[in-house]
């Protein structure tokens, strides 16, 4: 039985991907994919948690509020880059190096995270 689940797993996999399917699809894939390595290790505990997330998914998964999630996101990135440049220019203003290099440290995390954030959003476009 096992393996007839996994066979038609593997073969829903290229479907979805010639569909170019993402967001809500991609998420259930994958923990599918989860659930069924879970199975064959015997995991009870973890293939619990991961039926219940996959329910979670089907139930409240739509990729409008995925899209608007990520907008959000993207959002709430560019406030952090805000905040970190305005830390880095009070970090200048003091002129302690320490300081100054690890206020440039986070705005370059923050600018990552940002683009992170930017290329999911133009994903789901």
């Amino acid at each position: 039985m096992l393996g007839l689940l996994l066979a038609a797993n593997l073969n829903i996999t290229p479907l979805l991907a010639a569909d170019g399917e993402d967001g809500c699809a991609v998420r259930r894939q994958v923990l599918q994919d989860k659930i069924a390595a879970a199975q064959q290790g015997d995991n009870t505990d973890e293939l619990d948690g991961l039926r219940r997330a996959l329910g979670n998914v089907d139930a409240h998964c739509e990729d409008a509020s995925l899209h608007e999630e990520r907008l959000a996101s993207v959002k709430e990135a560019r406030e952090q880059v805000q905040e970190r440049e305005k830390d880095l220019r009070q970090a200048m203003g003091t002129g302690d190096q320490e300081q100054i290099a690890k206020q440039q440290a986070r705005l370059a995390e923050a600018r990552a995270e940002l683009e992170q954030a930017e290329a999911e959003a133009r994903a789901d476009q």
